[in-house]
């Protein structure tokens, strides 16, 4: 992670970051150290909390940073991290909802288990972590910031992605419909739309059916340097957005593009998502536990393999910066 001194200082806010362990999460708190901002990291596991934390206090050895395992899907937990960090530090002034799964799996492969779980991860887990923050964001000196990390998936319905998809639009309705209703207390929401990003996140992500061949594809298009972005740059965009009050940013060309393209044709659009579901793997009608990406061979086809290792060669390196393997 390279730094950079960033003109908008909050050296008197304090923040919340869920999912901050690792990847997107993780940059968008080294974004907020770098501008001054003590910043309290929400995750799940204690290991790669601390992890992250020694990361960050490396680049940034002044900024005052905090961990709070947490598990978002549980309300409670959520109100007591907020009621720790505002004890702790004040505010929070700045709460980003950034916890989230990746299922990569074609739909004959999985039943409601994994949309539920989709759901109660990524849309519940900002819901709690909305209704839990806004009271401290209401009565912010600066004025409440918060954001919700949706994604280009909760956009349209994207093949072999749907419990994401349906999990991020919800996310992303919510958003914008939070950010109506709290406008005249103050408070802002930013509905945060990314891409594909070059964050490592092929490593945490689950895949079904044929597990080698969905892994193959997806860490590929993840890292592809034309049709992902660099998380450093993304993750700065959304800080700069958050920080200007905007209520709605989407990240990278093709994102806008399939944005936009859904928006103004529609019925286009979902047939054109389904010819992309033809040449993605065919499912196998099983359902089985899915196997997170760090656990699955990459493919040792002569020619898929290699194209396989380029694509995501950048992912790889990805990995290693953001915290994705848990490396002290």
């Amino acid at each position: 992670m390279r730094t950079t001194r960033s003109p908008q200082a909050l050296s008197e806010h304090s923040a919340l970051v869920t999912g901050g362990s690792r990847g997107l999460g993780l940059l968008i708190a080294d974004r907020l150290a770098a501008r001054g901002c003590t910043v309290t990291l929400a995750a799940r596991d204690p290991s790669e909390l601390e992890s992250a934390r020694a990361k960050l206090h490396r680049r940034h050895p002044r900024a005052t940073l905090h961990t709070a395992p947490c598990d978002v899907r549980d309300q409670e937990q959520v109100r007591a991290v907020l009621r720790t960090a505002h004890e702790t530090s004040g505010g929070p002034d700045i709460v980003v909802a950034n916890a989230g799964i990746i299922q990569v799996v074609p739909l004959d492969s999985i039943g409601a288990d994994e949309f539920r779980s989709a759901m109660d991860t990524m849309f519940l887990g900002a819901l709690h972590t909305a209704l839990e923050a806004l009271p401290y964001l209401r009565e912010s000196p600066h004025g409440g910031r918060l954001a919700l990390i949706s994604s280009v998936g909760g956009l349209m319905g994207v093949p072999h992605l749907l419990p994401y998809a349906c999990a991020k639009a919800a996310t992303g309705v919510l958003a914008e419909g939070l950010n109506a209703e709290t406008a005249a207390d103050g408070v802002t929401v930013t509905a945060v739309y990314p891409g594909l990003m070059r964050t490592g996140s092929h490593l945490h992500a689950q895949f079904g059916g044929d597990s080698g061949k969905e892994y193959g594809w997806f860490s590929t298009l993840a890292g592809a340097p034309f049709l992902s972005m660099n998380a450093q740059r993304a993750a700065e965009r959304i800080v700069h957005a958050v920080v200007r009050r905007r209520t709605r940013l989407v990240l990278t060309p093709l994102a806008r593009a399939a944005g936009l393209a859904h928006g103004v044709a529609p019925a286009a659009t979902t047939r054109l998502n389904a010819l992309v579901a033809r040449l993605l793997p065919e499912g196998t009608g099983v359902r089985e536990p899915l196997h997170e990406g760090k656990d699955i061979a990459p493919p040792r086809g002569a020619v898929t393999g290699r194209v396989q290792a380029m694509g995501s060669a950048m992912n790889e390196k990805a990995a290693d910066a953001y915290n994705q393997r848990s490396a002290p």
